[in-house]
């Protein structure tokens, strides 16, 4: 001990720690550029699994996805230039007991080997569709698959070892906890506590992700297990009371993420708990309204005992499988109705706290995930103009909502008063750290208000630099280019939705809080993903990539499934006539 005393107050422990300092943004560069090689070069192939053959032209159609809109429209997924087929004709989907053709409200209907259908109706290889003046024959794809190919790799020389990408990110935080450890030119080893307690969740999780769940990649949890645990040191240095709610909270968060990747595998449960899951949400913010406490000048907290949960966060989960099992619905009704009373619902309750930041988060992601779904601008065109006219109300119910916005451009002709004193101090703190950052638990983060939920990506960029704070942007980066890689790669419109609503949500939150750090937006009272200080808010964002990862797992699971689709097919197709009976 007493050496270690005798180190401490060298000369040499500020060399020591400034090399520390250095290696950091150095494993995390590791970490980030692995995750982003592996997901671009894991890429799944688009093989089709079966042909649709219209004789007459001699045109073939392949069929790449689980649900396949049909149409003379230029958006749908199989294109029939035919005038006499509607814009919308019909839709080819499968489910478990094989393929399905679906009208969908055409003039002249949809007729299986001449008959007119009135529902949906299992076709086979050899039948005929016919839609308009255009019969298809539904006929195996061309080729055989080459060879069967997972959507990543593995551990081959195209993906990223899970094992080397948590040793690295375990290696970037152990290197932060002995910042912790040293600092002040003092001994602090309960700051190794926290740091135990998320190696010991994020290597349970690795280890039933990959030994339990046979998982391929590890990328999303990687930078999720990174990111909360650099919140989790970040807070142990300044306030290690209150860190055991949050691993707590991070221990839920890893428990809700295996849920979820379990939950949302079945299509039709999800379905059936869809109205549900709604009216939870709608009461969960009634409750709020009702028995919430006034923080900050929102009512969206509710305590219970020691302890307080935002409801608002697990809206976000509902929110999504709310409104892409509303849109999916088979491709039959592209109408936006139901999922526009839900948002209208739950926005209208979240402005009565007041929560902007949260409503703002539910509105974007409702226009995204609309448009992708019903391809109406008009539709949406419409919803906008709503907005404004909703804006305006606000503005005009809540002056202080303008003055923030007219202050915004200003900050610095208000650095003692409301409209600038958080921002300006935020924008001063976030250069000051240089390159490297001051060190863990030294400079003065306390002068930054709410400076661990809010304001804590300036926080991270005075302690540990302004290259590291780049590296944490480009980790929530990699999250988005992830998140949409899986959307892309689903052959399901539902699991697409899912995925592309999680990762859209995610990446609004986060423009959001670091936006209004940057002074690119004015400061919004949203939690930064992962990292702000906040139980309730780190269990939600572990539920969104848990949305995100099923999907990954899904789209694993099917090209499995449609490589031996595809080769029984193959199979039957060389089989004499006679013998395919």
């Amino acid at each position: 001990m007493d050496v270690i005393l005798e180190f401490l107050q060298s000369g040499v422990l500020p060399t020591v720690l400034l090399i520390v300092r250095a290696l950091v943004p150095l494993l995390a560069l590791y970490v980030v550029w692995r995750c982003y090689t592996s997901f671009k070069k894991g890429q799944r192939r688009r093989d089709p699994v079966i042909m649709l053959w219209d004789e007459a032209s001699g045109t073939r159609f392949p069929v790449l996805y689980w649900e396949n809109s049909i149409g003379r429209s230029r958006s749908c997924d199989i294109y029939l230039p035919d005038p006499s087929a509607s814009r919308d004709h019909a839709v080819l989907l499968r489910r478990d007991e094989g393929w399905f053709i679906c009208d969908t409200g055409s003039k002249s209907g949809v007729l299986v080997n001449g008959k007119k259908i009135e529902d949906r109706k299992l076709v086979s290889i050899g039948d005929t569709i016919t839609m308009g003046s255009t019969t298809l024959t539904m006929w195996h794809a061309d080729q055989k698959p080459l060879e069967r190919r997972r959507f990543f790799t593995g551990f081959s020389r195209e993906a990223a070892s899970p094992l080397r990408l948590m040793l690295a990110a375990t290696f970037t935080l152990l290197l932060v906890a002995l910042q912790g450890l040293c600092m002040d030119g003092e001994l602090h080893p309960e700051q190794l506590i926290p740091f135990a307690a998320v190696l010991v969740m994020g290597w349970g999780l690795y280890i039933f992700s990959i030994g339990v769940m046979h998982r391929v990649s590890f990328e999303i949890e990687t930078v999720a297990f990174l990111l909360s645990g650099i919140g989790v040191q970040l807070l142990s240095a300044f306030d290690i009371e209150g860190i055991t709610t949050q691993l707590a909270a991070m221990l839920l968060g890893m428990l809700l993420f295996c849920f979820m990747i379990w939950f949302m595998g079945d299509m039709d449960r999800v379905a059936k708990c869809r109205l549900w899951i709604g009216l939870g949400a709608i009461l969960l913010l009634g409750a709020t309204l009702v028995l919430g406490t006034n923080t900050y000048g929102s009512t969206n907290w509710i305590r219970i005992g020691p302890l307080s949960v935002q409801p608002s966060e697990f809206v976000k989960i509902a929110f999504i499988f709310v409104g892409t099992s509303t849109l999916d619905r088979l491709q039959t009704k592209k109408n936006i109705g139901e999922f526009l009373i839900f948002t209208g619902a739950c926005i209208g309750l979240l402005a009565l706290m007041p929560d902007f930041g949260m409503a703002l988060i539910l509105f974007a992601t409702f226009l995204i995930i609309a448009f992708m779904r019903s391809g109406s601008v008009r539709t949406i065109a419409l919803v906008l103009a709503g907005a404004v006219l909703a804006v305006l109300v606000v503005l005009t119910v809540k002056p202080y909502v303008l003055d923030r916005f007219m202050g915004w451009g200003h900050v610095w002709e208000h650095i003692n008063d409301n409209l600038g004193y958080s921002q300006t101090r935020t924008l001063t703190y976030l250069a000051s750290g240089g390159l490297f950052g001051v060190g863990l638990g030294l400079g003065a983060p306390r002068v930054i208000p709410v400076y661990f939920t809010d304001c804590i990506f300036a926080v991270i960029c005075e302690q540990f630099g302004v290259i590291f704070g780049a590296l944490v942007l480009a980790m929530y980066v990699i999250l988005i280019l992830r998140g949409v890689s899986i959307a892309s790669a689903a052959r399901s419109s539902f699991h697409a939705l899912l995925a592309m609503g999680a990762t859209i949500m995610l990446g609004i939150q986060t423009f959001i809080i670091i936006g209004g750090v940057l002074k690119l937006i004015p400061l919004t009272g949203v939690t930064m993903p992962f990292v702000s200080y906040g139980g309730t808010s780190l269990v939600s964002c572990m539920g969104l990539i848990g949305l995100i990862q099923g999907v990954a797992s899904v789209n694993q699971d099917d090209l499995a499934y449609d490589y031996e689709i595809s080769h029984t097919l193959q199979e039957e197709a060389m089989m004499p006539e006679a013998d395919r009976e």
